[in-house]
């Protein structure tokens, strides 16, 4: 829960109000159930003042829609009024599963499509809102966030351009490089990371309390549990998870063909290990996103090839973009038995029906971040998110 009495002491920036767009809606609709639970027994004392007449409400959501005609041209469209408010819009720009015609012909919303929808209905906030925030799960662009050679600086530029376009903050999680964020190093951009601690933010605690709950025999100390990073990247989030956890890790690096390229990235060679042994343990390996999986069904095969005894993916973002046939061939095969990813993204109706599949809840989470930016007041300040582990843990133990 928040700390309600820091909630208290201060005085919101302006009234809230969520617009989820139609790609993350259900999402929206969560978050916007929390925040009306949090709100309820607060501030009793102060509803009569005029600063306070629209902070509890039954609905913080507004409808927006981004119509289309038949050109395949569409306009962001607000169903109510926002002068004056503290507007947070949401977007997913993996949510695939939209679509939309041109000239008779189906088209399934791609990144760049919801992306121009977030910047329609910003612009029809503009002037009118007191403040713009967006809330961007998945950055847009963010893994072409470095030039090689001659190549475009996509999440860069669209950074800067929703700064120029009025945006005050740019709430994101688990960016694949947070440096991204020096493109606009005079406005607001925080990256949470649900798998490890980041200025203050969210530990794996979502993914620790969904583990727990679909694994109730698993022990966590240095005997049983082992924690490690497929790749050198998310090396940090390795380090922050065992310490937290207090168990050992390990670290694989990919030899890479550096001399061709394969969609767009060179190819993998090799997986080599650094790190203890891990015979006999739980093994919890753990990365920012699923993409086709290849690269972390690999990592799994050759950890089971070490004598792992479970295999526990946890990742941010599921993606799964070339399905989930590798999947159930590798968790029939015994190479993985959970994956643990969040519901920051689209996840298809097919993924919750997979016996491996466990969904770690951000919404709540969310919930907080607006509520605490609504506040004007800093996350750490509400949240001890490795105290939250610790007592996790602890209940655990003694359950």
């Amino acid at each position: 829960m928040p700390n309600i009495k820091l909630m208290e002491s201060a005085l919101p920036v302006a009234p809230l109000k969520i617009a989820a767009l139609d790609s993350c809606i259900d999402l929206g609709k969560k978050v916007n159930d929390y925040i009306v639970t949090f709100r309820q027994d607060s501030l009793k004392k102060y509803l009569d003042s005029p600063l306070f007449s629209t902070y509890k409400q039954d609905n913080y959501l507004i409808d927006c829609q981004c119509p289309r005609f038949g050109s395949g041209e569409a306009k962001g469209i607000l169903g109510s009024s926002i002068r004056g408010k503290d507007l947070f819009v949401m977007v997913d720009v993996c949510n695939h599963s939209l679509t939309y015609t041109v000239n008779g012909h189906l088209n399934h919303m791609s990144p760049d499509d919801h992306y121009q929808d977030l910047k329609r209905v910003i612009s029809a906030a503009n002037g009118k809102a007191h403040r713009v925030n967006v809330i961007m799960p998945f950055l847009y662009e963010s893994r072409q966030h470095k030039r090689t050679k001659r190549e475009s600086l996509d999440c860069a530029f669209a950074l800067q351009e929703l700064v120029d376009m009025g945006v005050s903050n740019i709430i994101t999680f688990d960016a694949h490089d947070p440096r991204v964020q020096n493109a606009i190093p005079l406005n607001g951009f925080e990256t949470v990371r649900p798998t490890y601690q980041f200025d203050n933010f969210n530990p794996p605690y979502q993914f620790m309390k969904a583990l727990l709950r679909a694994e109730p025999d698993l022990k966590v100390d240095k005997d049983h549990l082992m924690i490690v990073s497929p790749d050198e990247g998310a090396m940090h989030r390795a380090v922050y998870f065992s310490n937290v956890l207090g168990v050992n890790m390990g670290m694989f690096y990919k030899r890479r063909d550096y001399s061709t390229i394969v969609n767009g990235k060179n190819p993998i060679v090799a997986h080599e290990f650094l790190g203890d042994d891990m015979h006999g343990k739980n093994v919890i390996v753990i990365d920012d996103m699923i993409s086709s999986g290849e690269s972390m069904l690999d990592v799994a095969k050759k950890m089971k090839d070490r004598g792992a005894e479970r295999i526990f993916v946890c990742t941010t973002f599921g993606l799964f973009t070339d399905g989930f046939e590798k999947f159930d061939e590798f968790y029939a095969n015994g190479y993985i038995d959970r994956v643990i990813t969040t519901n920051l993204t689209y996840l298809p109706a097919e993924a919750y029906e997979k016996p491996y599949f466990v969904v770690a809840d951000m919404s709540k989470f969310i919930a907080l971040i607006i509520d605490s930016f609504n506040h004007d007041i800093t996350m750490s300040s509400v949240l001890n998110p490795t105290d939250k582990i610790h007592r996790l843990l602890e209940r655990y133990k003694n359950a």
